[in-house]
């Protein structure tokens, strides 16, 4: 049997391509880049330190430095926790690789906790399995931008000495208990990338509460290199002196991204809003399908939705995901995955990794579509997506 619905029945759904997530332009975010263009500086300049600012108020955090992209502040966070070799930092594998590839970056060991079956997110229970006296913090990661259950984790770090960073890339704009996610841990890191809840173009920030935790992330974005006396060997060379006190990184940001982000930032509440009403619409409509799971919202996760995903049960149908996947893309329904559990990657293999590490995300893994979600989306947008889920699993019903 073709699984090209749109050859093998006729016309697609959709005439034109619909993106899984795109940003949403519009004529006060060129207005800002462009004064960034015609004023002094391009980058290193103020406005980097309006958009920190600016972030840290929104989630309601002490302090905030802004990076080039959202794995630049993970891994500015790994190296501000101290990770160092040896070092296990346990974390979800239901997430994009960057979630565990930081830990590496600073010779530490990702040991990957199962998920909780029905909101996908790392399970606190599964966590304190996988501690030992070598563990060092937990990254726990805010899949699709629901807020993981915080409390119980932040109470294993206490219990532990452990340090927590959340991957909230997708949560801009959650909340957890009615305290924005940002302000919680001893840091978070956001991403801005086009696809997120604001875009910068690329760019990231780490949100923290604390002052030590600041300062070694702001070294360490700009090589390690310091004019702040406070922290230098020599502190009389003259005000053009510097020195670098530590191995760092180029993780600096530009006025142009920040002018972007600064101006993305002005509309997150209409953004926010707007993917709420989708979400609804899509629990409303998908809850009527059968052959649909639908991911379930905790009440504690005021849930600003980054993702919508759909959770196939393969028992009902003659194919399986990769079927259906094609077949709503001959739709022009630009459907995706995210994603497949970060040690089943062949460079994670190598390492020796073994399938059946969380077998539950294993299973969720086989049988997850993504589908559009993203503030510029019209109810017709909506609406051909439904006719072409619709279509598409009717006809491979059994």
């Amino acid at each position: 049997m073709e699984n090209n619905l749109a050859i093998h029945g006729g016309k697609p759904v959709r005439s034109t391509y619909l993106p899984y997530g795109k940003q949403y332009i519009d004529k006060n975010d060129i207005e800002a880049v462009v004064n960034v263009l015609n004023g002094k500086y391009l980058t290193t300049g103020p406005k980097i330190k309006e958009f920190e600012d600016k972030v840290a108020k929104y989630v309601g955090a002490k302090y905030a430095v802004a990076v080039s992209n959202g794995t630049a502040a993970l891994h500015s966070a790994c190296y501000a926790a101290g990770i160092k070799n040896g070092d296990e930092i346990i974390t979800s594998p239901i997430t994009f690789a960057a979630s565990a590839n930081c830990i590496l970056y600073c010779g530490g060991k990702p040991i990957f906790a199962d998920i909780n079956p029905h909101t996908y997110n790392i399970n606190p229970k599964e966590i304190e399995k996988k501690i030992t006296n070598k563990t060092k913090a937990i990254i726990p990661v805010h899949f699709t931008g629901q807020s993981v259950n915080l409390d119980p984790i932040l109470e294993l770090a206490r219990k532990y000495n452990l340090i927590v960073i959340e991957d909230a890339a997708h949560a801009l704009g959650t909340k957890y208990k009615d305290k924005h996610i940002g302000s919680i841990s001893h840091m978070t890191e956001f991403s801005f990338h086009p696809v997120k809840t604001i875009t910068s173009g690329e760019g990231g920030v780490i949100t923290t509460n604390s002052e030590k935790f600041y300062e070694k992330l702001i070294l360490f974005r700009t090589h390690g290199i310091t004019k702040n006396k406070d922290f230098m060997n020599n502190k009389d060379k003259g005000p053009w002196y510097y020195e670098q006190i530590d191995l760092g990184y180029n993780y600096r940001i530009t006025d142009l991204q920040c002018a972007l982000g600064i101006s993305q930032l002005d509309k997150i509440d209409d953004f926010i809003k707007r993917r709420k009403e989708l979400v609804n619409m899509y629990d409303e409509e998908l809850s009527k399908i059968d052959g649909i799971i639908i991911q379930k919202e905790e009440e504690f996760s005021d849930t600003s939705r980054h993702l919508y995903i759909i959770n196939l049960d393969l028992d009902k149908f003659i194919v399986g995901r990769k079927e259906i996947f094609e077949a709503l893309l001959a739709e022009n329904i630009g459907v995706n995955v995210h994603y497949l559990p970060v040690y089943l990657h062949p460079y994670y293999q190598k390492l020796g990794y073994k399938k059946g590490l969380c077998p539950i995300a294993e299973k969720l893994y086989k049988s997850i579509i993504t589908l559009p979600l993203y503030p510029k989306m019209d109810d017709k947008d909506f609406s051909d997506v439904i006719k072409a889920v619709n279509k598409v699993l009717d006809y491979y019903r059994k």
